[in-house]
């Protein structure tokens, strides 16, 4: 039983980076979901070796030999190596998209900075502030969130910042779409993922 759930956690993580036909990042997928598109020739599997890095056909990635650092699944033809890196074959264009609206996302957008007082601030002495709180009907949005202080976050507490005695520095705006390679993070640290993802 301990050996199928831990190839069930093995084949439903999303730890394969796929890649379009000119090599560039797109998307994380699921082995499960690059072993399909690998038998039915959607994409190939790269062969990352050190400084080595070549496509290998699904024939060809059924015989490789399973190394130390790699993952694998067992079969009846015996271990086959879970691939990290796929390239899909017949894609070229590199998605774009709006980055999640969060913390880290919030603080990036607005360079770090308190945008009631303009102090900078390190990632533990803020946290996003609704404009509009939402307890007064303000969404989540691009548009009602910033980045703000604690301490003048909770000064403000549940009124609009005019009503706290505070203003803010600039509008916020929602974050422009940009191409998906930018926002593929390798949380994994997958040492594969290197030469492709910053």
């Amino acid at each position: 039983m301990a050996v199928c759930k831990k190839m069930n956690d093995i084949l439903n993580k999303a730890t394969v980076l796929v890649l379009n036909r000119n090599w560039q990042a797109i998307n994380v997928r699921t082995p499960q979901d690059a072993f399909c598109q690998m038998a039915t020739n959607v994409a190939t599997a790269l062969e990352v070796d050190g400084e080595s890095i070549r496509p290998v056909t699904w024939d060809e990635w059924l015989t490789l030999r399973v190394r130390p650092q790699d993952s694998a699944v067992l079969t009846m033809r015996g271990p086959i190596r879970v691939p990290t890196v796929i390239v899909a074959l017949n894609y070229a264009k590199v998605p774009k998209k709006r980055p999640k609206l969060c913390a880290r996302t919030i603080r990036e957008r607005d360079g770090n900075r308190c945008q009631y007082t303009g102090v900078m601030l390190r990632p533990e002495e803020g946290n996003i502030d609704h404009v509009v709180p939402r307890s007064r009907g303000g969404k989540d949005a691009w548009e009602n969130c910033v980045w703000s202080s604690k301490s003048v976050n909770s000064q403000k507490g549940n009124r609009l910042p005019h009503e706290a005695g505070l203003k803010l520095l600039k509008q916020p705006v929602a974050v422009r779409e940009m191409p998906v390679t930018a926002l593929i993070r390798n949380t994994h640290g997958i040492l594969d993922w290197e030469p492709f993802v910053k």
